[in-house]
């Protein structure tokens, strides 16, 4: 079954998008990748979006139009990609409702209905809100993938996003929380992003606003748990610093925050994806700060780094279609797995796979590089 995965995350910059082709077999899960891509938002509409995250306050009627312009951007990735039987849309995540450590609500906009009508295949999107209401934090989903990606590894193994927040999760035993900023205060720092690493490299590290910044009261919270924007806001951080010192130190930020839970699960071996795998600044400082455990590339295991979230949410596709759960309790603290999202039929009678009674214990991905572009 191919299936399309659609998400933009925390950066907010574009939608990245995967089809995958799942094939299951005694249990393993194959999917051939057979198209990996990005699309940048308008610049318009990326202003809009960044205008109504926290700290800034908007009227329903903005609401709305960012329902419906997400909605019609979704479906332009979607109708560049190849053909697929099922779409599964995040949409972008404009408030996690967090208060005393536990998640009340999550709202992602991107109205389906655009993309049903684009492609004419049905969707499956609105995927956290199931989890939420269950008990669980809505986050981080990747979970469900990553545990199925480490499977047969030897020794302590995780698997960490380091995208606009940075999550991790544990292999032994199932564990999965948002650690805290990944690439979202550097971005706010230095807009767009620091490409490669170069301002942190070029900066000194003011230990004194380092320390300030690590008595933030999320890290002392135990999993599972999850943040946002909400607050890690672009205005998080307020220092007279020189830029280069600035993106160096809050480099050093999500390094040592998410250093300090690398040791705290004493991991042998971390699989890291997202685009702060690309920022060797910041690997750097990471490798330096959780010696000595090994990281390696998901690109090393089959999964473009840039790509594993769309991958993922192609996955979560695929799950509901077959009426398989796509959360793991011990990662979300759900009271049980849920199946996840809600279905807008496309343009034909919705007709769905026969359900399935045992879901996946392994994942392999297969597919060449040239065919992913």
């Amino acid at each position: 079954m191919r299936v399309l995965g659609l998400i933009s995350g925390t950066s907010h910059d574009g939608i990245d998008s995967a089809v995958v082709d799942w094939t299951l077999d005694a249990g393993v899960l194959t999917g051939r990748i057979e198209h990996t891509g990005e699309r940048p938002y308008e610049p318009e509409l990326r202003a809009r979006i960044r205008a109504a995250l926290p700290p800034h306050r908007v009227d329903l009627g903005e609401v709305c139009a960012l329902d419906t312009l997400i909605g019609q951007a979704f479906a332009g990735a979607a109708a560049e990609a190849p053909p697929c039987e099922l779409v599964c849309s995040h949409g972008q995540t404009l408030f996690h409702w967090v208060e005393d450590g536990r998640v009340r609500g999550t709202l992602q906009l991107g109205q389906p209905a655009w993309i049903a009508e684009r492609t004419g295949v049905p969707v499956v999107s609105d995927v956290r809100a199931r989890d939420v209401a269950a008990g669980g934090q809505g986050a981080p989903l990747v979970s469900y993938l990553d545990l199925l990606l480490m499977a047969g590894l030897p020794g302590r193994t995780g698997a960490l996003n380091l995208g606009g927040i940075a999550n991790l999760t544990v292999r032994e035993p199932p564990l999965a929380y948002d650690t805290g900023p990944g690439c979202a205060l550097i971005d706010a720092a230095a807009p767009p992003y620091d490409r490669d690493g170069a301002l942190a490299s070029a900066g000194t590290v003011d230990r004194d606003l380092l320390d300030r910044l690590l008595a933030e009261p999320y890290y002392l919270q135990e999993p599972p748990k999850s943040t946002g924007k909400e607050l890690f806001t672009p205005d998080y951080v307020k220092a007279d610093l020189p830029l280069p010192d600035l993106v160096a130190t809050l480099t050093a930020l999500t390094a040592e925050t998410v250093a300090a839970e690398i040791r705290r699960h004493r991991l042998d071996t971390v699989i890291v994806s997202g685009g702060g795998a690309r920022n060797p600044a910041l690997m750097s400082m990471l490798r330096l700060r959780a010696t000595p455990a090994r990281f390696l590339t998901s690109d090393e295991l089959g999964v473009p780094a840039d790509s594993k979230e769309a991958i993922a949410f192609s996955l979560f596709g695929w799950l509901t279609a077959h009426g398989l759960a796509a959360t793991v309790p011990g990662c979300t603290g759900a009271s049980g797995a849920r199946i996840l999202g809600t279905i807008t039929p496309g343009s034909g009678p919705l007709t769905l796979p026969e359900p399935l009674a045992e879901a996946p214990v392994a994942i392999r991905f297969s597919g060449s590089p040239a065919a992913r572009r």
